[in-house]
């Protein structure tokens, strides 16, 4: 039978044509916005990357660059071009964040060990200036030579202006001196006014200029005077000689020590490997109150987040009645909590659980100090928590029992179950089917939520015999009272406390997943 052409479209012989892809406003918008993005984070991360010589950051920057604009430039990869832009986001705001955490617990990271030993140095030397007798001062004016701060120094006797640098001091000429004697113009810099300076003050004392005799640094805002380190580095012991040394390196610590033991304040960032871990299980002060700690923290999550579920759920089965009327102003009023912020309504809650002039001891006509007596502190925190959480709970358990066909329960009655028989064997395990994974979040969000305890109790009541772990504190506020008190910034021992915070959680979430797959296989 001959081949009609009419019929097929195409000549008998002749490869089919090759679909016509359809370009859309929203394709070309998307490549747009996403080539855009990267051009920007190239502009913007590129110089500071080369100033620093940050080569292999710099290098994988610019291969993760190209990749994109060659994947956004071609037609092929379409499935690439929706996936890579959120698994981009997600390394950068999950998996990098996680990393970096785990990285830093086995580091001594924190204030006194934020740089490298060089900069421990550089810091250790200019903080020992001292003024020696005899020595120049000069009239100081601060002023910035494009985005650097230097120094125009004036010697008050023979009126030489002279720039000073982290690089050390030159003259300077064309300078304008005003009638105090201070530099009011220079040419290609930016003299500062006495706002701007005091803005920058912490800027200026840090600043110091090296001269053959020692070092220039500031002396308030309008002088600056000529002195002699005190502790001076010195490369062949590896050592800090001058006042109470030589203070020789610890690179086991990250500070410089001396014979008596003691160290220098400054010190640099070194890997401690699991001596953060080992303080955390075995310092008495520490592990004494962990286990404690660690229940409070469990039955707080724990209850919430069943709480929530429970009176959230109690209240979208009664408004998904058929007989319920009113369904739509209980529900705006049901939201309100979940529509106020959050740390408004706990500083409100708290100031309601006043023993002396709160409001629920006068609805109640009792004089409880609710926030004083760790049950009682336990008990508010669980209401106010629970008050802040249902909503949500209401809203996606509303939507979820939407989701139940009606024929179910209706078969259920005719089959002879009673309500709560129907509720026990149909509704509830189809609910959780779909809600156990908010359950989940729920409980993970609950076991780290610091706002609730730090803005209503701050982790009190505490006992006398420990006043550094409270009745309501949560393993999130202990640890950052311990990291973050009054010793200091720790942020290695900090990283590696929540180390073992992502652990239980993550132990607690991969178990009731697990049984979230059952529920699955047994209602699919």
């Amino acid at each position: 039978m001959a081949l009609d052409v009419r019929e097929t479209g195409r000549a008998a012989g002749t490869p089919p044509a090759r679909p016509r892809r359809e370009i859309t406003t929203a394709f070309v918008v998307s490549r747009i916005a996403v080539l855009a993005v990267t051009a920007a984070i190239l502009l913007y991360a590129v110089p500071p990357l080369v100033a620093t010589g940050s080569w292999v950051a710099l290098g994988v920057l610019c291969a993760a660059a190209a990749g994109i604009a060659f994947l956004y430039l071609t037609r092929r990869f379409v499935p690439a071009k929706y996936l890579v832009p959120g698994t981009v986001f997600l390394v950068a705001f999950q998996v990098f964040p996680v990393v970096y955490t785990a990285t830093t617990a086995f580091t001594n990271f924190g204030d006194g060990h934020r740089g490298s030993k060089a900069e421990a140095v550089t810091a250790i030397e200019t903080g020992s200036v001292r003024q020696a007798p005899g020595s120049p001062e000069y009239a100081l004016t601060p002023a910035l030579r494009g985005e650097e701060l230097v120094f125009l120094l004036v010697d008050p006797k023979t009126k030489q202006v002279s720039l000073g640098t982290p690089d050390g001091l030159t003259p300077l000429t064309g300078a304008e001196l005003g009638i105090t004697g201070k530099v009011v113009a220079a040419p290609g810099l930016t003299v500062l006014k006495a706002p701007e300076a005091a803005a920058r003050a912490a800027e200026v004392s840090a600043l110091a200029v090296p001269t053959s005799g020692g070092l220039i640094k500031a002396n308030g805002l309008s002088r600056a005077v000529e002195g002699r380190a005190a502790l001076a580095y010195d490369a062949a012991c590896d050592c800090v000689r001058g006042e109470g040394g030589p203070w020789t390196a610890d690179e086991e610590q990250g500070y410089f020590v001396n014979a008596k033991g003691d160290h220098l304040a400054q010190g640099w960032q070194v890997n401690v490997g699991f001596a953060n871990f080992a303080r955390a299980l075995t310092d008495p002060t520490i592990s004494g109150y962990f286990l404690g700690v660690l229940g409070w923290n469990l039955v707080f999550a724990l209850v919430s987040a069943l709480g929530t579920f429970g009176i959230g759920m109690a209240v979208a089965l009664a408004l998904h009645h058929p007989r319920m009327r009113g369904t739509r102003f209980y529900r705006i009023a049901l939201i309100l909590p979940y529509a106020m912020p959050a740390f408004a309504m706990l500083l409100v809650w708290r100031d309601m659980f006043n023993r002396d002039f709160g409001l629920v001891n006068q609805l109640l006509g009792v004089h409880v100090d609710w926030l004083g007596e760790p049950g009682t502190a336990r008990l508010a925190v669980i209401l106010v928590n629970l008050w802040l959480g249902f909503p949500y709970m209401f809203l996606v358990t509303t939507g979820a029992l939407q989701a139940i066909p009606r024929e179910l329960t209706e078969a259920a009655a005719i089959d002879g179950a009673t309500p709560w028989r129907a509720f026990r064997r149909v509704t509830l395990p189809l609910l959780l089917v779909a809600l156990t994974p908010l359950l989940i979040s729920s409980f993970a969000f609950n076991f780290n939520n610091f706002n609730a305890i730090a803005l209503t109790t701050e982790g009190g009541p505490f006992p006398a015999a420990s006043p550094q772990v409270g009745a309501t504190d949560l393993l999130i506020t202990y640890t950052f009272r311990l990291a973050f008190g009054a010793g200091g910034a720790q942020f290695g021992f900090a990283a590696a406390i929540s180390v073992f915070i992502f652990a239980i959680v993550a132990l607690v979430s991969a178990v009731a997943f697990r049984r979230t797959r059952k529920q699955e296989e047994v209602y699919a």
